[in-house]
């Protein structure tokens, strides 16, 4: 398995296995295998046909398994689409030191950026909203507004990261010349001065529940339309905003506008948006340039989108 961190944690099939054997003795005859799918926080192994085991890459990760083991079952059963169940999460062992998870496997496909001549994805675009609105609408116990496990920067006020953009901005800069990086950056810097100018990028609003992580790689779709949405590592509860960045990377223009008008969007929080649209790509970059080129493209897509519509504004 590729490392995609300095500070990967070594998970082979034999560990997968042998930590399986912890949970239930029904799994040890079932085939086991990589997922091709396997993300940047966690390693996915494919057992049998119906389930998917998900092992952390890094320390510290066994907090989102916890977290979903936790809060998915609360928030599951309000939202308009298929989402994992957690059928077991496990302890760690023979050397691995993160909790790990079970999870029933849901087939589909990764949605990718809309092409030139393709119908607008109005359809998508409100499947989308769907679950954005059924996230924000569904109430946030006390306890939820306590956990810190459900406290994330991507909640806080857009102002927050500026330090962190900039840094982003400066170490894109050593990419330049790089043919795939079709980017304007002294544009991106331009439209991050002038989001990050905006008296709301310090508002506090009330807290409400998000994804988090709302992008290609934890969405499946079918025949056009939505069938899943997948990792709730990042679920908290904060400002919903950050789950507006998927209009970006997913949504041509006029579905844009579709997803926006469902939302009712306004054109601060909109701009807000694409604030952090600019942010999420950028941070990507030059981490994942070399070990994930395929989400590094989503990012470009997803900058030039926003860029374009800020020239356009």
């Amino acid at each position: 398995m590729s490392r995609l961190h300095d500070d990967e944690i070594e998970v082979d099939d034999e560990l997968v296995r042998r930590l399986l054997g912890t949970v239930s003795p029904a799994y040890d005859g079932l085939p086991l295998r990589r997922f091709d799918a396997t993300g940047s926080d966690n390693a996915l192994f494919r057992l049998g046909e119906d389930l998917l085991v998900r092992v952390p890459r890094q320390p510290g990760g066994g907090s989102t398994i916890e977290k979903e083991g936790r809060w998915l079952p609360y928030v599951a059963p309000h939202l308009p689409t298929s989402v994992p169940e957690v059928v077991a999460v496990g302890e760690p062992g023979f050397g691995y030191p993160e909790k790990w998870s079970v999870v029933r496997f849901i087939p589909g496909d990764r949605p990718v950026a809309p092409g030139p001549d393709e119908e607008p994805r109005h359809g998508f675009a409100g499947d989308l909203a769907a679950v954005v609105t059924a996230l924000r609408m569904l109430e946030v116990p006390d306890e939820g507004r306590s956990d810190p496990e459900l406290q994330w920067y991507r909640g806080r006020p857009l102002a927050t990261v500026d330090d962190s953009m900039r840094e982003y901005l400066s170490d894109c800069r050593h990419l330049v010349g790089h043919p795939d990086l079709d980017l304007d950056l002294h544009a991106v810097e331009a439209a991050w001065e002038q989001v990050v100018r905006m008296p709301e990028a310090h508002r506090e609003v009330e807290p409400r529940w998000y994804h988090g992580d709302l992008n290609a790689e934890n969405l499946l779709v079918r025949d056009g339309r939505l069938a899943a949405v997948l990792d709730f590592g990042g679920l908290s509860v904060g400002d919903p905003t950050i789950d507006v960045v998927v209009a970006w990377q997913l949504l041509d223009p006029a579905a844009r506008t579709t997803f926006r008008t469902a939302l009712s969007v306004d054109d601060v929080t909109w701009s807000l948006a694409r604030g952090w649209a600019l942010v999420l790509a950028m941070m990507g970059l030059p981490y994942y340039w070399d070990t994930m080129r395929e989400r590094c493209l989503r990012g470009l897509h997803t900058a030039r989108e926003a860029l374009a519509e800020v020239t356009a504004a």
